[in-house]
């Protein structure tokens, strides 16, 4: 059954600035993560493209999107507004059993869209992602409130400053300056009204109630040192899958040999060497 999907006559299509790269005979999806935008897969695009049909696009909140797309009552509280773009997009283009790749928060929009509509999904590639990044009773996501509460005051205060702090450590990578100045490029780009509204989205929220209902296998991808997402949520997230992610071959973990959350700016030959050894045909 397919989403209605509004977005002002205009297809979804050209609302997201959705782009096909290759003519492989599988189509494989690359969702980009908070503060980035399509731009974010420029490594691996190329080599991708020689196996694939790849599918890139923007999140409502990128820059490169109309700024009225954007809206408070459909994005700034769920990931449900996401997840219902990407169904809407995928049945534009009528493609179905496409393999996901989401990054960080895109990682639980794909398995929320999956819940929803699993046959437009053959296989899900969860790189860097967390159901839940603040702390709690039973579970460690990364970050107490206190410190959630001093990020969102110090976007809304000085919000080039909190970008420039932000984004090496985000890189978690010492000695790659070109990182680094391509996500501070990129967050700089949003309004900060917009940033402060997808980031208390993204850490304050709860989607851990997913993962029992998610049925399309899973390949959980993460840096053995993620300064955003402890390497130990990749694994809760396994256990939690349908299907009985813990005992289900086909749920993986494939930790990464290197630091920080974005591999695939900064360790893209070992990304590449993970989706080969899984998907390449």
């Amino acid at each position: 059954m397919r989403t209605s999907c509004d977005f002002g006559g205009g297809g979804i299509v050209n609302v997201l600035n959705a782009h096909m790269y290759g003519n492989g005979s599988q189509t494989l999806v690359l969702a980009h993560g908070y503060g980035t935008d399509q731009t974010v897969w420029h490594f691996l695009i190329p080599y991708l493209a020689l196996y694939f049909k790849v599918l890139v696009f923007d999140l409502a909140f990128s820059p490169n999107v109309r700024p009225q797309v954007y809206n408070e009552s459909k994005y700034g509280s769920s990931y449900d507004g996401y997840a219902a773009d990407l169904v809407c997009l995928l049945d534009e283009l009528n493609l179905n059993e496409t393999i996901y790749l989401g990054h960080s928060m895109s990682a639980m929009i794909g398995c929320l869209a999956a819940t929803k509509r699993p046959e437009l999904f053959k296989h899900l590639i969860l790189l860097s992602g967390s159901p839940r990044y603040l702390n709690g009773e039973g579970y460690k996501g990364g970050f107490e409130r206190s410190v959630l509460d001093t990020i969102f005051k110090s976007i809304k205060q000085d919000f080039p400053s909190w970008v420039h702090t932000f984004a090496p450590t985000a890189i978690g990578v010492k000695n790659h300056p070109s990182a680094v100045a391509e996500f501070e490029d990129s967050l700089l780009r949003m309004k900060p009204e917009v940033a402060l509204s997808v980031a208390k989205t993204v850490f304050l929220s709860d989607q851990r109630w997913v993962l029992p209902h998610v049925f399309v296998p899973c390949t959980i991808i993460q840096s053995k040192k993620d300064p955003v997402v402890p390497k130990h949520v990749a694994f809760y997230m396994k256990r939690k899958l349908g299907n009985n992610g813990a005992k289900n071959s086909a749920n993986k973990v494939k930790i990464l040999k290197t630091q920080g959350h974005f591999p695939q700016l900064t360790a893209y030959p070992l990304l590449l060497k993970v989706l080969k050894g899984e998907f390449f045909v």
